[in-house]
């Protein structure tokens, strides 16, 4: 497979680089890494090899057979359809083709199944989507959700290594760096995104309409409140969810630990409940204080936890290049 990487040296390309080694690097027969202009031609170094940088015009030459896209949804929206119309599938991590009608939005352990060899621009969910569904999916095929209701606590590392450098500087002493309109070490931030006309953070809203999209139902009802924290090891999430049929808390727990990438982490006595500390450099989905809503009927309150640069970003989306290998959508 020929595969190139679009902003391979940005925060979430070097977690694609470390993903792709340890899971596909073996089908991997020509890497092409891209970033931009004033770093073609300069060295990069993937696997053990040496590679060297293009851009964007020379990697749609080449004619890959996959291309993944970490470089923002102004890149993807241009580049994305040039590399489709060679025949290379592109797996796009920005927003720009999530709720596109005609694009797939995948989470593989939840809906490979709709892909076939049409698609051709596939894209990665929001990474607070992603740990959010992979909880929600099980749980709605066996008691069917009627309403969400989700808080994040969103990592830094969500905005970037710029957001990085900010926290890094403040605890230094040094407020000079400003990604954020505020303070983030020591504070919490009730914005993850632009704010829309509703009110809502873009962030909030991609929460909201692509759990739909994800879970084929538009009659779940879903709200959300987005927060960055001053935290590096991953996202996580308060969630609220109304079901229309009962449950056993035993048996809910049974159907989330079956769940292929979910990991029950429930040990009150032991103090063991999921934490981005943990999480940091996994790429499973930990959920926890999973117990009864008692102020309404067939309701339950839980904690999710997952690095939103693994599961949230580089794994699901190397997930869905090796899901096309296996089903023969790739060479």
């Amino acid at each position: 497979m020929k595969l190139a990487l679009v902003g391979a040296t940005g925060l979430v390309g070097s977690e694609m680089v470390k993903v792709l080694e340890e899971r596909i690097a073996q089908h991997i027969t020509s890497f092409i890494p891209i970033a931009s202009e004033k770093s073609v031609g300069k060295k990069f170094n993937f696997n053990g090899n040496e590679y060297v940088i293009h851009s964007m015009q020379e990697a749609v030459d080449a004619h890959c057979d996959a291309a993944i896209f970490s470089a923002g949804g102004s890149v993807s929206l241009e580049w994305a359809p040039k590399f489709a119309a060679t025949g290379c599938v592109v797996i796009d991590n920005s927003s720009a083709w999530r709720m596109d009608p005609g694009k797939a939005l995948i989470v593989p352990e939840i809906n490979a199944d709709i892909l076939n060899a049409e698609n051709k621009i596939i894209a990665n969910p929001n990474c607070s989507t992603i740990q959010l569904v992979m909880v929600l999916a099980p749980l709605h095929t066996k008691y069917k959700i009627k309403r969400v209701v989700v808080s994040t606590y969103q990592s830094i590392t969500g905005t970037g290594v710029k957001a990085v450098q900010q926290l890094e500087a403040e605890r230094s002493g040094d407020y000079s760096q400003k990604v954020y309109p505020h303070q983030i070490d020591k504070n919490c931030i009730p914005q993850c995104d632009v704010f829309s006309e509703d009110d809502y953070t873009k962030e909030e809203l991609k929460i909201i309409n692509e759990t739909k999209k994800i879970l084929r139902d538009n009659s779940i009802q879903v709200t959300a409140t987005a927060v960055r924290v001053p935290v590096v090891g991953g996202h996580s999430e308060s969630v609220n969810i109304e079901f229309e049929n009962d449950f056993d808390i035993k048996e809910l727990k049974d159907i989330l630990n079956n769940m292929p990438g979910v990991v029950v982490v429930d040990d009150l006595a032991n103090f063991q409940y999921p934490m981005p500390v943990n999480a940091k450099g996994k790429d499973e989905v930990f959920v926890g204080r999973i117990r009864r809503d008692n102020s309404t009927n067939n309701a339950l309150n839980l904690w999710i936890v997952a690095d939103n640069l693994r599961k949230g970003a580089a794994t699901n989306a190397v997930q869905i290049v090796e899901h096309m290998l296996k089903v023969d959508l790739l060479k």
